[in-house]
């Protein structure tokens, strides 16, 4: 069982946001801006089927997982509140969230079907948010030159990401959930985030009138596909979730932990986390 702790961010997110908070970086600002649109619907499509998991499990097991699904429920409404907030401040600019509808209507065609399902593609996401908190932990400079409340945010998304990324997929398991369904799932999440990540990226710099910038491209490559960009550098752990064998464990989360220990005065321990 994981330990995970419902955490308060000190930071305020009633005040503006820059347009391209990122360093400047139109092309890292927009990318970030797409992600954070999908997390106040993604954050509770996971907290409904992590509680509709361990809903349908025996009542020894749910004894056991009870106090770790808290946790997680605590932590992801936690991240949909703020990044509902951060979103507001986003539109501001005249960005407009067209994955959220995207992702309601397919969301609508899971209703009432078993409740594995639901974990295998939380437990896709989850590997995704847990490579992506890690490679972001890793090279924090990305974030240098914006804001220190902004810079904050992402970085303790992300050390949460790598601690509760164990949740969904033990709860899968739990379930006798099979590896085909698992991997199916996984094949099927990588080609709609990947998508979705991008339409909305391109949806977003088009706004912002910077999509032609050769600036924007360059980083563009840089990121996604230089020496240390993300899809280079986590490649090798996306293929890793299709082993009969793996475990989320696996991957260390040693980046994450250290984080949190290292800024415990960027957030305040929640007294109680939601009832899962």
């Amino acid at each position: 069982m994981t330990e995970l702790v419902v955490r308060r961010l000190l930071i305020d997110l009633e005040q503006p946001v820059a347009r391209h908070w990122c360093g400047g970086d139109a092309f890292l600002t927009a990318w970030f801006n797409a992600l954070s649109m999908s997390f106040p619907i993604g954050e509770q499509f996971f907290i409904d089927s992590v509680r509709n998991g361990f809903k349908a499990l025996p009542p020894q097991r749910q004894a056991e997982l009870q106090a770790e699904v808290q946790g997680f429920v605590g932590q992801e409404a936690t991240h949909r509140r703020i990044h509902a907030l951060f979103n507001a401040q986003i539109e501001k600019h005249g960005l407009v969230n067209d994955w959220e509808p995207r992702a309601r209507e397919r969301l609508r065609l899971l209703e009432g079907t078993d409740p594995r399902h639901g974990l295998a593609i939380t437990a896709a996401n989850e590997h995704f948010t847990a490579l992506f908190a890690e490679w972001l932990l890793s090279h924090p400079q990305l974030l240098d030159g914006c804001e220190p409340r902004l810079k904050t945010l992402w970085l303790w998304h992300s050390a949460e990401e790598a601690e509760h990324k164990c949740t969904a997929f033990d709860l899968y398991q739990a379930l006798d959930g099979s590896h085909t369904w698992r991997s199916t799932w996984m094949r099927r999440i990588t080609l709609v985030f990947l998508t979705d990540t991008l339409r909305q990226t391109v949806n977003n710099l088009q706004r912002d009138g910077t999509l032609w910038r050769w600036s924007t491209w360059r980083s563009a490559a840089r990121h996604m596909l230089g020496r240390d960009g993300l899809l280079r550098q986590t490649f090798k752990p996306w293929r890793a979730y299709f082993r009969r064998d793996f475990h989320p464990d696996q991957q260390s989360s040693d980046l994450s932990a250290n984080w949190l220990r290292d800024n415990a005065t960027q957030y305040t321990r929640v007294g109680r986390a939601e009832p899962a």
